[in-house]
């Protein structure tokens, strides 16, 4: 339990803060990385292309740098990102373990993902979703749309009413028929829908790689309890946390069938993902959030932006 040690949660109060912190960690951690160079220094500037109008030329970055820079304004942009984020009740287990459970994960995560677009200049939009579309914006680069964001995202760690359903499908399709221009759409959810019906989930999966649209999900899960279920060998109460059922059986009883049960599970999603060409990346809450900066970098670099 290192990694929630590093974190005081009450710092949750100031969202921007503590998103902060993780993206100056990460952005230290790249000098040491493959990504050491990578441009998020020149959050003001973009290379300059051969052929383009040397008007915007920074000369004093090219007397510094011997390279050419064009200086970039606020409404310029490479990249525009959607993150899109599952916030039923099933996203906010675990309940015990100082609260710090998948819902307070994925909005941190996209709190710090948007940090890090924000420093890009980089348009990035965010939508919410339990059983429908609750939250939906176009994305922009401007702080205050980014301190808009935050605050929903703060409510959003704050406000969790127990027992709402998902239904990915329907939203997924919402969302994709509203993010009209290409994206990169990053996506924070556990994935186990209510409706059980994992062809129509998938569908609505492929539907996001329509108009060209980059795809990357994160797999949010609490891997030692919701994976591998590695709880004690005593009796236990389990509690079905989008519609309140409970059940009360000994941990072991049970512990093979669920780990089949979710390993056909994890396998038919990691397959679905590779036949849509979905970035299918496991974002174990244990892990901490520079695993996700970094899928991020890799899709970004590979989207040559």
């Amino acid at each position: 339990m290192e990694f929630f040690e590093n974190y005081d949660l009450k710092s949750l109060d100031n969202l921007e803060l503590l998103a902060k912190q993780v993206v100056e960690g990460f952005i230290i951690g790249l000098h040491k990385s493959p990504f050491h160079g990578f441009s998020v220094e020149f959050a003001e500037h973009r290379l300059y292309n051969p052929g383009e109008s040397t008007k915007n030329i920074d000369w004093k970055v090219f007397a510094r740098t011997d390279r050419l820079f064009t200086k970039r304004f606020e409404e310029e942009t490479n990249l525009r990102c959607q993150i899109v984020v599952d916030c039923s009740s099933s996203m906010y287990f675990p309940e015990n373990e100082k609260k710090f459970n998948k819902l307070i994960f994925s909005s941190l995560a996209a709190a710090s993902l948007m940090n890090l677009l924000k420093k890009q200049r980089d348009a990035f939009g965010l939508s919410l979703f339990d059983s429908t579309v609750n939250i939906h914006t176009q994305a922009r680069s401007s702080t205050s749309h980014y301190r808009l964001l935050l605050t929903y995202l703060d409510q959003l760690i704050h406000d969790q009413t127990p027992e709402k359903k998902t239904f990915a499908t329907e939203a997924l399709h919402q969302i994709a028929d509203s993010v009209h221009r290409r994206s990169l759409i990053m996506i924070f959810s556990d994935m186990f829908d209510t409706s059980e019906d994992s062809e129509k989930l998938f569908s609505a999966l492929q539907h996001l790689k329509h108009n060209k649209h980059e795809v990357v999900l994160f797999h949010t899960v609490d891997k030692q309890y919701e994976l591998e279920f590695e709880y004690e060998n005593r009796p236990y109460e389990f509690i079905d946390m989008e519609s309140g059922e409970r059940v009360k059986l000994q941990s072991n009883e049970v512990k093979e069938y669920y780990q089949k049960r979710l390993k056909l599970f994890t396998e038919d999603l990691r397959a679905k993902c590779l036949q849509y060409k979905i970035d299918l990346v496991e974002a174990d809450i244990r892990k901490g959030f520079h695993p996700i900066l970094q899928s991020y970098l890799v899709k970004r670099t590979k989207m040559n932006i």
